[in-house]
């Protein structure tokens, strides 16, 4: 089995509190410590808008793109939500429409699913707590 070297972060709580004391601690913190090579922290529903409002939450972005995270945006959760425009004002990542093709590790069953180019990542997870 080769070594995972890539840690996937999907962001969809827009609790600040959580944001602040686990999504960017952990992110930042996988990497300052070396616990991943890569992070990347997806920004998915509500966040989106927290993102496009808090002006907190906009410095800890800020503080984890100059930390190294790659962070990237849902397209159709901001176009939903109306703050792609704003997220752009912000110019601080890359909102992105779709995903290629990722592996996504679901615990705790250590389950990992492919989700190609315009899958759902609900179909992804409802798939993975299916037994073997």
């Amino acid at each position: 089995m080769s070594k995972k070297t890539h840690l996937y972060v999907l962001w969809t709580n827009d609790n600040p509190i959580t944001a602040e004391k686990m999504v960017f601690m952990y992110t930042v913190n996988s990497l300052i410590h070396g616990w991943w090579e890569k992070v990347t922290l997806i920004i998915w529903g509500a966040t989106a808008q927290l993102v496009s409002q808090d002006a907190n939450i906009q410095k800890k972005v800020k503080e984890a793109l100059d930390k190294g995270v790659h962070i990237t945006a849902c397209k159709a959760c901001t176009e939903q939500l109306g703050v792609t425009e704003a997220l752009e004002k912000l110019n601080k990542f890359k909102m992105e429409s779709i995903m290629s093709k990722h592996k996504i590790k679901f615990l705790p069953h250590n389950k990992e699913i492919t989700v190609m180019h315009g899958e759902n990542l609900i179909r992804a997870a409802m798939e993975a707590g299916r037994p073997h």
